[in-house]
C-alpha cells in the first residue's frame, strides 16, 4: 500500500522568513522582514520604486532612496508614512524614518 502524498501548503515566504529571522537572529531583523511585507501596499508603487526599508536602529527604520530629490521629498511625507506603517503593522514598531541614498 501506497502511502498517501500530502497536499503542499503554499505559505507566504515573507511569513516563512520571518519564522525564520525570530528564531536565529535579533528581532529588529523579524520586524523589518513585517515592514518589507507591507511596504509597497501601504507606501504606494510610485514611492516603492525609490524607497525601501534597510535596517532598523531600534525603532527608527532606515529607509534607501534613489535619489536626494526622494530625500527631500520624502520628510514631507514622513510623518503620515510612519503612521500608516503601525497602523497595517498593528503596533508602534516605528518612532521616525530616516532616509539616506542607497541601494534598492
Amino acid at each position: 500500500m501506497k502511502p498517501k502524498k500530502q497536499k503542499a501548503k503554499f505559505e507566504h515566504i515573507g511569513s516563512i522568513l520571518a519564522d525564520v529571522l525570530k528564531t536565529y537572529r535579533r528581532e529588529s531583523d523579524a520586524e523589518l522582514v513585517q515592514v518589507w511585507q507591507v511596504w509597497d501596499d501601504i507606501i504606494g508603487d510610485v514611492i516603492a520604486q525609490n524607497a525601501r526599508p534597510a535596517a532598523f536602529k531600534g525603532k527608527v527604520l532606515l529607509v534607501h532612496v534613489s535619489s536626494s530629490t526622494w530625500v527631500h521629498q520624502l520628510q514631507f511625507l514622513k510623518k503620515e508614512m510612519i503612521a500608516k506603517l503601525n497602523k497595517a503593522l498593528g503596533k508602534a514598531l516605528i518612532d521616525d524614518l530616516k532616509f539616506k541614498i542607497g541601494p534598492l
